[in-house]
Formats: structure tokens, sequence, C-alpha cells
């Protein structure tokens, strides 16, 4: 486990902006929940569902900040950070089940029962969304302020944790702009027909963030390559090497946010001899990880051309990391 002192700064910038995310939504969740059960409107019931959806998510990732972090072990040699992957998977389920099923729910029975509201719960409906509209633009503003700082969105979005709380509250900010629409459309023509929708298209966004969420987290849990720049220039280091003749494959992958294991098999050319072999592999690795500073595992097949022709079978090297 990563003590809060040797915690990198990028992560302690996430966590404060995931709790500040997580407060925002217990506060609004109850505020929503006592009003839509006051006013028993189904889209402010939707959205005290999203909002414990996203609550609850904000738990999942501060799970995954903290777990993340830990050192490998003899059990997972090549650490834990596919952790931060996996919370973040159980966040978009959150968000599916918790946020758009109840919310399809809501607008269902809204349709087959119909119903009236008092001007006064239309009024405090609207003050409750309101405040939550206010609450959640704050957050946002908060992660898109760190993804700034982080990079812009192509490096600040890479964080998984940071990209569910932008989701999070980028949605929470147009479904609370959908609610607030349906009521009023509600109390001005009467119809519960316009508030329903609004809760079946509060549940139509929260499933799309879900998926989309859901497919990125897949994506990396099964072994997503590292980045494309990254690979070619570690495959330009390695063509540049005057002892390789070819490379014969180079794979690559994420085992965490900012941790990738690299695996290349690459023919030498004649001539060179086993003593000579080792030293090239463990100069090559080394370059490597001073080159691309997530390659913090790296494997090498080595095989010198002609004793391979002759041999029929490669002799492989392997230095465990590239310090």
């Amino acid at each position: 486990m990563t003590s809060t002192s040797t915690e990198p700064k990028a992560d302690h910038r996430t966590r404060v902006t995931v709790l500040v995310a997580l407060t925002a939504n217990l506060v609004i969740a109850v505020a929503k929940a006592v009003g839509g059960l006051l006013t028993q409107s189904p889209a402010l019931l939707s959205e005290a569902a999203h909002s414990v959806a996203d609550s609850l998510n904000e738990v999942f990732l501060l799970a995954a900040l903290r777990r993340s972090r830990r050192p490998a072990d003899a059990r997972h040699p090549l650490g834990y950070g596919k952790e931060r992957f996996f919370w973040s998977l159980l966040a978009a389920v959150g968000i599916f089940v918790m946020g758009g099923c109840f919310s399809f729910y809501q607008g269902v029975e809204a349709l087959r029962g119909g119903g009236e509201e008092s001007f006064t719960g239309y009024v405090a409906g609207m003050v409750v969304l309101g405040v939550a509209f206010v609450a959640e633009g704050l957050s946002l503003l908060r992660a898109l302020y760190q993804v700034r700082r982080q990079g812009g969105a192509a490096d600040g979005l890479r964080d998984p944790a940071l990209r569910t709380v932008v989701a999070e509250d980028g949605t929470a900010v147009v479904g609370v702009t959908l609610a607030f629409a349906g009521m009023a459309l509600h109390m001005v023509t009467g119809q519960v027909v316009w508030e329903a929708s609004a809760s079946l298209a509060i549940g139509a966004l929260l499933v799309y963030v879900a998926f989309r969420l859901g497919r990125d987290a897949r994506d990396q849990l099964i072994g997503e390559a590292a980045d494309p720049e990254a690979a070619a220039r570690i495959r330009a280091l390695l063509e540049a090497q005057p002892e390789i003749d070819s490379v014969e494959a180079l794979l690559t992958m994420k085992t965490g946010l900012e941790t990738a294991l690299v695996a290349a098999r690459v023919d030498l050319v004649p001539g060179i001899d086993s003593e000579q072999v080792e030293e090239v592999a463990v100069r090559i690795k080394r370059s490597i990880a001073r080159t691309v500073a997530e390659a913090d595992q790296i494997f090498l097949d080595v095989t010198e051309r002609s004793a391979r022709e002759a041999q029929g079978s490669p002799a492989a090297t392997g230095e465990r990391g590239g310090a």
C-alpha cells in the first residue's frame, strides 16, 4: 500500500478531484431523493439514482487510486497497476445499473401511471435541480482544470479515474438540464409525458456513458498495447543498434497507468559470442528504459542469425526490468 506522503502529485490531484465529486454527489443525492419523494417527480428520482450511482463510483475510484500503487509481489510480479482499470469497469457497471436502468424504470412508470404535481412541488424540484446544477458544474470545472494541468485531453484523460469523474460530472450537468426542462414542460402543459421523456433521455445518456467507459476499461484490462508513439521509439532504437540485424517482433502491453511491458525478438548480426550477446542485451534494455519511461518490464529474445539457422532454435536471454 502506498502512503500519501509518497503518492505521485498527479494521483494526489486526482484524489482531491474525486473527493470533491464525492462530496457534491452525496449532498445532491440526498436533496434529489427528498425532493423526488415529496414531489413524486420521475425525472428528479432518476437524477437521485444518478447521483447515488456517481457517489458509489467515486468510492470505487478512491479504491483504484490506493490499490493500484501497491508494489509488485510474488503473487503479482507485474504489479497492481491494472487495479485502476478494474475499479473503473465497476464504476461503469454502477452507472449502467443504478443510474441508467432506474431512470428507464422511472420513465416507464410515469408514462403508465401519469401524475400531477402541485405548484409547490414544481418549485421545490426546480430549486433542488438548480442547486445540483451549480454543485455538479463546480465539480466538473475542478476535473477539467486538472485535465488541463496534466497536459490536456490527450494526456489527462489517460487516467481512468479522472476520465470517469469528467464523464460523470459532464453527464450530470446534462442530466440536470434535461430533468429541469422536463419538469418545466410538465408544469406548463400538465402532460407528464415531458417529465417521463426526460427520465428516459437521462437513462439513455447514462447507458451510453457507461458503455463508453466500460469499453475503455475492458480494452485496458485484457491487454491494451502501449502508446504507438512509444512503440515506434522502441523499434527505432532497436533498429539503430549495430549488433541487431533485424527486429522480428515487438510486443507491448500496458500494465498500469504509467507502466508497460515490452517484449522483443531480435536477430543479431553473425559473429557475436555468448558473452557479447549478454552485454548487448543488458545495454539495449537499459537504453529502452531511458528512452521510454513507462517501460518498466523489458524482455528480449536475442538470437544470433547464423546460429539460429544452423541449429533451428533461438537462444533466449532475459532480464526483468531495465535498470
